[in-house]
C-alpha cells in the first residue's frame, strides 16, 4: 500500500510516466421493442424487456499527471489482452518514455509472464524492460486511481443499454476524448501518513507500541 501511495505523491517525471490500469466489464443488451423517442413534455421510453448479447471487457489506462485516459474494449480479459495493452502503453501511448510505472491490482494475468506467454522472447523482453509494476494490496483496489475513472465512465457513459461491442467502443472513445480535452484528472489526497493513522489495524507494530 505504502509503495503505491508514495508513487502517487512523487513529482511528475516526463521520462517516466505513471499509469494506473484497471478492468471492468459491461453486459450488452439488445432492445426487443423499439424505444419511444423523447417528445416535448414526454421523456424517452424503453421497454423493460431486452435480449442478452454477450459481454465486453474494458481496460482503463489512466495517467494522472498527463490528464489522460484511454479505454480499450476487448472481447475478453485474458493474459493476451493484458499483454497487448502493455505493448500499447510502450509503443503507442508513451513511446518516448524511458520507463513506465504501472499501478494495478494483483489479478493473475497482471504479470510480465503474460508478455512471455504471448510474444516472442525478444519482444516480451523489450516491453518488460520498459515497465515497472506496482501492485495494490488485496482488498485495496480503492487505491487504484483507474478504478475511480471507471466509476466516472460508468456514470457518464455506460448507464444505458448498449447493444454490442462496436457501439461500446464508439461511446467510450467519445467519452475519453471529451474528458481528455477538458483536462480532467484526479487530485489524490490520501497519503502514507494518513494510512498509518486511519488504517492502524494494518500496522501491528504501531498497535503494540500504543498499547504497551
Amino acid at each position: 500500500m505504502e509503495e503505491v501511495l508514495d508513487l502517487y505523491h512523487m513529482p511528475p517525471n516526463p521520462t517516466r510516466p505513471l499509469v494506473c490500469v484497471d478492468e471492468s466489464h459491461k453486459e450488452q443488451r439488445i432492445e426487443v421493442r423499439s424505444p419511444e423517442p423523447m417528445e416535448p413534455g414526454k421523456p424517452a421510453r424503453y421497454d423493460h424487456e431486452y435480449k442478452h448479447n454477450g459481454m465486453s471487457n474494458m481496460f482503463m489506462m489512466f495517467a494522472p499527471h498527463h490528464n489522460w485516459r484511454h479505454v480499450k474494449v476487448t472481447d475478453s480479459r485474458n493474459g493476451r489482452d493484458f499483454a497487448e495493452c502493455m505493448r500499447d502503453l510502450v509503443d503507442v501511448h508513451f513511446p518516448q518514455a524511458e520507463a513506465i510505472d504501472v499501478a494495478m491490482d494483483n489479478l493473475n494475468t497482471h504479470t510480465k509472464a503474460s508478455l512471455y506467454a504471448h510474444f516472442p522472447p525478444e519482444e516480451a523482453h523489450r516491453i518488460a524492460c520498459k515497465l515497472v509494476f506496482h501492485y495494490t494490496p488485496v482488498h485495496g483496489s480503492w487505491l487504484n486511481m483507474a478504478e475511480i475513472e471507471l466509476s466516472v465512465l460508468g456514470r457518464e457513459c455506460l448507464a444505458q443499454r448498449i447493444p454490442d461491442k462496436e457501439t461500446m467502443s464508439r461511446l467510450t472513445q467519445a467519452w475519453e476524448q471529451r474528458r481528455n480535452e477538458s483536462g480532467a484528472t484526479i487530485k489524490w489526497q490520501f497519503t502514507t501518513q494518513d494510512a498509518r493513522i486511519k488504517l492502524e489495524r494494518l500496522y501491528p507494530c504501531l498497535q503494540y507500541l500504543q498499547h504497551d
